[in-house]
């Protein structure tokens, strides 16, 4: 079907502006949207608790937030944000979702606010991801019943991020990943895809902004082929936890979110494949910006709340 009308009213609104896009713009540049979305999407519900800590050593230290619903929490759901590794935080864009999320599973959410390219370009988010995902783990029983399950979702990169995260969990054997939640995630680096190259398909994020993502994040292209920066090119998907995948109909990440779903099936992995047809890529971020946000987020709670009841029963 055709871009739903929300979001062609959207990009009226973006065009009148005459903002350069992304792919012209330079990262601080692009970053000065945060802000703006942030202020049309206005603050999230109430939960029980926010908590901000810092981690990371010598390195470098990264932030991430704690949101706790009211009750007992029934799992804990560790979020990655997107934002091609450049852009995005938890603090505008991103905690509106959370608190969404928080209240509508049930889950303690964690989010990870892993430094960003180019600055701190790969593998810095994956390694900053996985120092909080390990964080969380090694306190899983502070922020939700003993024997709670251990989610990682993303969208977008931060599906990129996610999926790279159950890989390295399983190939480590820690820790354990109990469902995986992709919402157009980023699994391989070919330009070349039909949805990559499909007119339609050049909205909100466009190839000419994806190879600006990953020419910010990964400048030598062949590293790109790597399993942390394409999930979809490691050698074997086989013993990844559950999955849903959620894909957008007009987005140049479609086909390879497919692709994705497909190799997680064919390795054995249960996983369900949702299109959220008529809706563009960034349309799950713009809570009470763009109508399918909250349709999409109703969607990702019903699938995880079915797979806690599930995991409930087999426990």
């Amino acid at each position: 079907m055709s871009l739903e009308p929300a979001s062609q009213a959207f990009l009226a609104e973006l065009a009148a502006s005459g903002d350069p896009p992304i792919h012209e713009s330079t990262p601080a540049v692009a970053r000065m949207s945060g802000p703006i979305l942030a202020g049309l999407s206005g603050r999230g519900p109430e939960v029980a608790s926010v908590r901000n800590l810092k981690l990371g050593g010598a390195g470098g230290a990264f932030r991430v937030r704690v949101l706790r619903p009211e009750g007992e929490p029934q799992a804990v759901l560790v979020y990655f944000h997107g934002g091609g590794w450049v852009l995005g935080d938890i603090d505008l864009q991103y905690d509106h979702l959370a608190r969404k999320l928080a209240n509508l599973t049930r889950s303690t959410v964690v989010l990870v606010n892993y430094r960003k390219a180019p600055e701190h370009p790969f593998p810095t988010a994956i390694e900053d991801s996985f120092t909080g995902l390990t964080w969380v783990a090694e306190h899983s029983d502070e922020l939700a019943p003993p024997g709670a399950p251990l989610i990682v979702a993303g969208d977008s990169a931060g599906g990129n991020i996610a999926a790279v995260m159950t890989l390295r969990a399983r190939d480590r054997g820690r820790p354990r990943i109990d469902y995986q939640v992709l919402v157009y995630p980023v699994t391989d680096c070919d330009f070349d895809r039909p949805s990559y190259v499909a007119p339609e398909n050049q909205l909100m994020l466009s190839r000419d902004t994806m190879r600006w993502f990953w020419d910010h994040y990964l400048p030598d292209e062949r590293a790109r082929t790597h399993p942390d920066a394409s999930p979809l090119r490691a050698g074997t998907h086989a013993g990844l936890p559950p999955a849903l995948v959620y894909v957008a109909e007009h987005d140049p990440l479609h086909d390879e979110g497919v692709a994705y779903a497909e190799a997680l099936r064919t390795a054995g992995v249960p996983v369900d494949l949702e299109e959220a047809e008529g809706q563009m890529h960034a349309y799950f971020q713009m809570v009470s910006i763009l109508p399918g946000a909250e349709t999409g987020l109703e969607l990702v709670a019903k699938h995880v709340n079915e797979f806690i009841a599930r995991f409930g029963e087999s426990a």
